[in-house]
């Protein structure tokens, strides 16, 4: 998202009796780099901080506040060094015994994603999460403990791993499950998993969260997402509390091969995406020809607020990101409400035809 300063939190600063605005220039100036584009950042943070300071909050919101920074710099250090690799988070319940069908699916499902060099994150605990870092191995596993007075431990496979991380807080926990997946797979589970299901629909139905593969992994014969899906079809979708196409941003399937098949498919041309000012850019691996294109623009046409698709090479806004600059864009002016109807077009994108 585009940066935009705070001006209120600077004058709440420039105000104080002593000048704490030089002071944090020369605070930044002797951390940072000076070629850092994040300087303005910084500098923002920094005076966050101030500003509670001056007000002297309760202890307990000072130590949420300061608990909050401490594991997010601590995760960003340990994820930085895993950045260029694909991630698969998975969820389901930490209750599922090890005899149960369910387990030994999602220990397949993580041995096969680590064959795809797609690592596997979970919460770190037991059943489906010990099953799937079981099945991915220590190197391909990631792990988000949450800390918690009884019941969960970290799994055997993650114990002493250099790939853990311990969260205080669910909230901060669920930020990196969702931050870090480029796809994820929902397996049955109790109220935690539900709660994580419905919040990553949430975020990607509104935009808040870059489009990924989202599977729904059950057993054969097993009803758990299919009452589900039932329940969001004749409560949700038929009372207009959302889209019908909606719908399109979860698949269900019943093997864990269904599951990574969804998922690498959905990367098979689609690379990544971004917002440019007001245009909505779609990376791609390979161009698209010219028959596609226009298939593209009398379908889903629709998405568009004005204009149509149309390919280009990276423009000079896309400069952060400069190993990205040899693919091609699909650009158009997104409307920015519909993903069920733009998780349709990828399907279109992917296409090897195409």
């Amino acid at each position: 998202m585009p940066y935009e300063p705070d001006d209120y939190l600077s004058r709440h600063v420039q105000t104080s009796e002593v000048d704490l605005s030089s002071k944090l220039d020369e605070l930044i100036n002797l951390s940072a780099p000076r070629n850092s584009p994040n300087l303005a950042l910084y500098r923002e943070m920094l005076t966050t901080v101030l500003r509670m300071a001056q007000a002297d909050r309760n202890r307990w919101d000072a130590k949420i506040m300061l608990q909050t920074l401490r594991e997010m710099e601590q995760a960003f250090g340990v994820l930085e060094q895993l950045k260029r690799r694909r991630k698969v988070t998975v969820f389901g319940s930490a209750r599922t015994p090890a005899e149960h069908p369910l387990y030994r699916q999602a220990r397949e499902l993580g041995s096969l994603l680590a064959r795809r060099d797609l690592m596997v994150i979970t919460g770190a605990g037991g059943g489906i999460m010990a099953a799937a870092h079981e099945g991915s191995g220590p190197e391909n596993s990631l792990g988000f403990n949450i800390t918690l007075p009884f019941e969960q431990k970290a799994n055997a496979t993650m114990r002493d791993s250099h790939h853990l991380l311990s969260f205080h807080f669910f909230f901060l926990r669920k930020l990196f499950f969702v931050k870090e997946a480029d796809g994820l797979v929902l397996c049955p589970g109790g109220f935690g998993t539900l709660d994580e299901a419905l919040e990553v629909l949430t975020l990607i139905q509104t935009g808040k969260s870059p489009l990924v593969p989202v599977v729904l992994l059950d057993q054969p014969g097993g009803s758990y997402w299919e009452s589900a899906l039932s329940f969001i079809r004749s409560q949700l979708e038929d009372s207009g509390y959302i889209l019908p196409n909606d719908l399109n941003l979860m698949r269900l399937v019943y093997t864990p091969e269904e599951a990574v098949e969804e998922i690498t498919h959905f990367y098979r041309n689609f690379h990544s995406s971004r917002w440019l000012k007001d245009r909505f850019v779609i990376r791609l691996n390979h161009p698209l020809n010219e028959q596609t294109l226009t298939r593209l623009n009398e379908e889903f046409g629709g998405l568009c607020k004005s204009g149509g698709f149309t390919q280009q090479p990276h423009c000079e806004q896309e400069r952060d990101e400069p190993e990205l600059c040899h693919l091609t864009r699909l650009a158009f002016a997104f409307n920015g409400r519909d993903y069920g109807r733009l998780r349709a077009l990828l399907d279109v994108v992917n296409e090897s035809i195409n």
